[in-house]
């Protein structure tokens, strides 16, 4: 029992590392004070963990810009042009970036708010807070500040643009599948060791929403020009088929590879 008891706290230390880089600490901080203050309850231990965590996350915002990364913020109020997709992300200390990456990412936000009046730009993952190197799963590269993923903007089944709305409750794995015709890169492929999973059996669960075209286009040629100019904008992925689609030809977008995760979700963005 002792042992079975030690492998599960190992476990949990384990997962909470990798899924929030910071809740392992936290994890081993409330078995410590569970263990001094002679807790037995597990309610009363789950519940001082819960406040570990806590401090943890908010101490996290102080100190990560040591580690040249700041929060995207998570509060955000209506008239924000920026906001983060879900406090899931938040929770899980998965919105953190370069000084950089932030400052462009509120820019094309201002900028597509004013091109489209009423107009929000989300955010999805960008990173942990500390420690260049260390991943962010299910992520292959963001590991160091640099990236972040932004929602697609959508419309309804009438043409109305669905603000701070997205397909998915997460911004992910809700794809815009190809025509025939489109661009395939990847058709016919069966790897083993790639995250490019297609989800079909989850598609139908997705309300039938449509990229809002006008507000994608622009933000896609904004990075293109403006990301690459002002921010040192370095790469910009999403689906081949998307980009024809929206009549956005340029060096700077391009397809990922079909070992990593699809982008017809989201739009992918690194900076040098």
């Amino acid at each position: 029992m002792y042992l079975f008891r030690r492998f599960c706290q190992v476990f949990i230390f384990l997962a909470l590392t990798v899924v929030t880089q910071i809740g392992g600490f936290a994890y081993l901080v409330s078995l410590l004070v569970s263990s001094l203050l002679g807790l037995r309850r597990s309610i009363a231990r789950f519940s001082v963990f819960v406040l570990s965590y806590a401090i943890a996350t908010a101490a996290a915002n102080v100190i990560a810009p040591s580690f040249g990364r700041v929060p995207i913020l998570c509060l955000a109020g209506g008239a924000d042009t920026l906001v983060v997709r879900s406090g899931l992300y938040c929770l899980l200390n998965r919105n953190y970036a370069t000084p950089a990456m932030v400052g462009l990412v509120s820019a094309l936000a201002d900028d597509v708010n004013q091109a489209f009046p009423g107009t929000t730009t989300m955010v999805l993952d960008a990173n942990f807070p500390f420690w260049d190197g260390f991943p962010l799963l299910p992520h292959l590269s963001h590991a160091d500040g640099r990236k972040l993923d932004i929602a697609f903007y959508y419309k309804d089944a009438g043409g109305g643009f669905l603000n701070r709305v997205t397909k998915s409750p997460i911004g992910y794995f809700a794809f815009e599948e190809p025509s025939p015709g489109d661009q395939q890169p990847c058709a016919g492929r069966r790897d083993i060791l790639t995250t490019r999973w297609d989800f079909a059996w989850l598609q139908p669960l997705f309300p039938a929403y449509e990229i809002e075209p006008q507000r994608m286009a622009f933000s896609l040629r904004w990075l293109a020009t403006q990301g690459v100019e002002r921010f040192g904008l370095e790469k910009v992925f999403i689906e081949p088929h998307l980009g024809d689609e929206l009549g956005v030809d340029d060096s700077v977008i391009r397809f990922q590879g079909c070992r990593a995760a699809r982008h017809d979700d989201h739009i992918h963005v690194q900076i040098e």
